[in-house]
């Protein structure tokens, strides 16, 4: 190791590597060569013609009646038999498919927005929406129209219900959706397809398609009554999308789940990029909006990227987008030679991810931000202690019952002065009185507040932050759901 080389630093830090992966590992190939867009549009609101938003409407209610996300039967045969009857449109265009616990939202608005910029006509499928159910579809970085997500339902809807009809359970609410995408990409068309996993992998309703490139983002603990008690379980099911001869991108995992995604990387002869061996993060700076980093690639190095988020973990998914992008295009395997950095920097000054750690307000700041699990928790938590000088931090909590909801308390405990929970207006959604037990366990009677209406929880909290004066640094951060931020982020007047 020399003091010229930065990132075996990053590879000498390396301290929780299991020494039996080296057996997986030696089975497996690596990708590395050795070192030799416009902005993306914001979270649409309702549409102002009434005629268009009513039959938005109609068409939100149709999928309404339908088994929501949280209602799962793990199987693709519905979805495979949806396709089929449409002609498999999802295999009119290669993908890249993305997998993992946290981050797999701004690691596919990144990717996105590097494939844009190197001129390729993008479809991007995430999920959940933050405000609008026209988000989770887009072209060219931006959400379809209102007109043209009705379209795309009206255009498949008797497909759908020709396949309801041979099945013994309707297609639910996410798989008439993933259908919706796939369509809308083949009739765009697109270039390539940037699809994000809805819930594990191997049977998500995302995974009839053959990616190119599989990335897996930090696995946690989530979703454990589906998914499984341990990490390494949990790795089982989203290694799923890596499919025969892919690339697979792979953040840092804990042990056990690096030990799962390689096992089935060698299974399927697939070629494996790791963040901090293959790629990585190798320096970066807190900067006004956002951050400063070097990265390493597959190709080289690319220095000074500006990115306007905040966060380590979101310089990590800039790495992991990155490597996911280069590996496309075939850099490190095919061709030597690293993507031009001065388009990689501008698709990076372009990155938006909105309801991550977005700023809606000043005097006092209001931060909002989509952390629903433990581990998302703490990562907001120590991005907020980095990019935020606040000298008393307001929480804003409305929580989903089916998360691990004392585990997000605790790792914003030590940051929160005083935290008002609340309940936001999903049917998913905590009760307020139950959240707040659990609140007054981690906190302390005197530090929590309860108001069962979002309105009066950010009043609430605004008036707390504000009791020290107006320049006195107080600032409040609105979380423990999606939802919750997107109905805030439309109180706050943004969309």
């Amino acid at each position: 190791m020399t003091d010229s080389d930065p990132f075996e630093e990053i590879v000498a830090a390396e301290t929780d590597r299991d020494p039996d992966l080296a057996v997986i590992e030696a089975g497996s190939r690596t990708l590395r060569t050795q070192g030799t867009s416009g902005p993306q549009a914001d979270v649409p609101g309702r549409p102002e013609d009434p005629a268009l938003d009513k039959a938005l409407r109609t068409v939100e209610a149709d999928l309404a009646t339908r088994w929501g996300e949280t209602k799962l039967e793990p199987s693709v045969s519905r979805i495979v038999a949806l396709m089929d009857v449409l002609g498999d449109p999802q295999r009119s265009y290669p993908s890249i498919h993305i997998t993992g616990t946290n981050g797999k939202t701004s690691t596919a608005r990144m990717i996105e927005a590097l494939l844009g910029a190197f001129e390729l006509r993008t479809g991007r499928y995430t999920s959940p929406h933050v405000q609008s159910i026209t988000e989770r579809i887009s072209l060219d970085g931006a959400p379809i129209s209102a007109e043209r997500f009705i379209e795309t339902y009206e255009d498949i809807k008797p497909y759908i219900e020709m396949v309801d009809a041979q099945q013994e359970f309707r297609l639910s609410f996410f798989e008439v959706l993933t259908g919706m995408a796939y369509a809308a990409f083949a009739d765009a068309p697109v270039d390539v397809a940037v699809v994000e996993v809805g819930m594990g992998g191997s049977w998500d309703a995302t995974n009839v398609i053959d990616a190119a490139v599989a990335v897996v983002t930090p696995i946690d603990l989530d979703h454990t009554d589906r998914l499984g008690e341990t990490t390494g379980e949990i790795a089982t099911e989203k290694a799923g999308i890596i499919k025969q001869d892919a690339t697979v991108i792979l953040a840092q995992q804990p042990v056990d789940a690096a030990q799962v995604l390689l096992k089935k990387a060698v299974e399927v002869d697939a070629t494996v990029a790791r963040e901090g061996l293959e790629f990585g993060v190798v320096s970066r700076h807190v900067a006004v909006g956002g951050q400063l980093i070097n990265l390493r690639g597959l190709g080289g190095e690319y220095e000074e990227i500006y990115l306007p988020l905040h966060g380590p973990y979101q310089a990590h998914n800039a790495a992991v987008a990155l490597a996911a992008v280069e590996a496309f295009f075939g850099v490190g395997a095919q061709r030597p030679d690293p993507l031009a950095i001065d388009t990689v920097r501008k698709a990076f000054a372009s990155v938006t991810s909105p309801g991550r750690l977005e700023v809606v307000r000043r005097s006092p700041t209001v931060v909002l931000d989509a952390a629903h699990n433990p581990a998302g928790a703490r990562a907001t938590a120590e991005a907020v202690a980095e990019a935020f000088d606040f000298s008393k931090l307001i929480g804003v909590v409305g929580a989903s019952g089916d998360k691990n909801v004392r585990g997000l308390l605790e790792a914003f405990e030590p940051m929160f002065a005083e935290v008002v929970v609340t309940q936001n207006s999903s049917h998913r959604a905590m009760d307020v009185d139950e959240l707040a037990g659990i609140a007054v366990e981690v906190f302390g009677d005197e530090r929590v507040q309860v108001e069962p209406r979002l309105p009066d929880a950010l009043e609430a909290a605004i008036t707390l932050a504000e009791e020290d004066g107006e320049f006195a640094g107080g600032g409040v951060l609105v979380t423990g759901s999606v939802i919750t931020v997107g109905e805030a982020r439309l109180l706050l007047g943004r969309g």
